[in-house]
């Protein structure tokens, strides 16, 4: 029996990148446990296979090898997907890194093409296989993950944040253009623990004592929005990007 807190997705076929760890393991989890069959990628084959193991549920989890910028790579998940479950109802594009921390002016440019090609370009390619292959005649959802660093300036994220400001835009961007087939919403998280922002709550409790709910973002709390979304509980959604950060926007608690 599904969780009420857990939006039904029976019968539904998902595809989450990024999904061997953290909120992509956690987005994997959820939508199984929701009854959706799902297909986790990863960089590597047995990082990939290890993450669909830890996947319980309805669904199914299976691995698949696929960096987020490679378009064979990508194209072969989705006929795989397609193949092996019959359909591609969702597709959450949750691939994301951050090599680039520092200031703007002392950024590279292998850096800043790195960062945007996996935040920006990978999202956009992985949306339109989906479309092509299927979604475009049979309907879906997508969801990106972004961040809050989209929606705020912080120092030493420059890149990665504008790279999440303009995966925002194309958020919405997508959502016109694939409407009334398919639906493309996203996600906001402010800091989530994680391997990728494991330097940003160093000094967690600081942290956490920054935010009006008083501590930093689990996983499930991302995964619970993106199941929402990507479910037909959210049918009359698109464009929108989820702010999920503890209040943290709103100013610190207190002050």
């Amino acid at each position: 029996m599904t969780s009420p807190l857990i939006p039904s997705l029976n019968g539904r076929t998902a595809i989450v990148t990024g999904a061997s760890r953290g909120i992509g393991l956690a987005i994997a989890q959820t939508l199984a446990a929701g009854g959706a069959n799902v297909v986790l990628t990863s960089r590597t084959k047995e990082n990939a296979e290890e993450a669909a193991k830890q996947v319980e549920g309805p669904g199914t989890a299976v691995g698949f090898q696929a960096h987020a910028t490679d378009e064979d790579a990508a194209r072969a998940c989705v006929a795989f997907a397609i193949e092996r479950f019959g359909s591609l109802d969702i597709l959450v594009n949750n691939a994301g890194t951050n090599p680039a921390y520092g200031p703007l002016i002392d950024i590279e440019k292998s850096r800043f093409a790195k960062t945007f090609d996996t935040n920006l370009w990978g999202p956009i390619l992985w949306t339109s296989l989906a479309v092509k292959a299927w979604m475009g005649e049979h309907g879906g959802s997508v969801v990106n993950t972004a961040s809050i660093g989209g929606i705020h300036v912080a120092p030493n994220l420059g890149v990665y944040n504008a790279s999440k400001a303009a995966l925002i835009h194309v958020t919405k961007q997508l959502a016109l253009e694939l409407a009334p087939k398919v639906r493309v919403n996203g996600v906001a998280p402010a800091v989530v623990r994680t391997k990728l922002a494991a330097a940003l709550f160093e000094r967690e409790e600081e942290v956490a004592g920054s935010y009006p709910l008083g501590r930093i973002g689990e996983p499930e709390d991302v995964s619970a929005a993106v199941a929402f979304l990507a479910s037909d509980a959210a049918a009359w959604i698109t464009g929108e990007t989820l702010v999920i950060d503890g209040g943290a926007l709103l100013g610190q608690a207190g002050v």
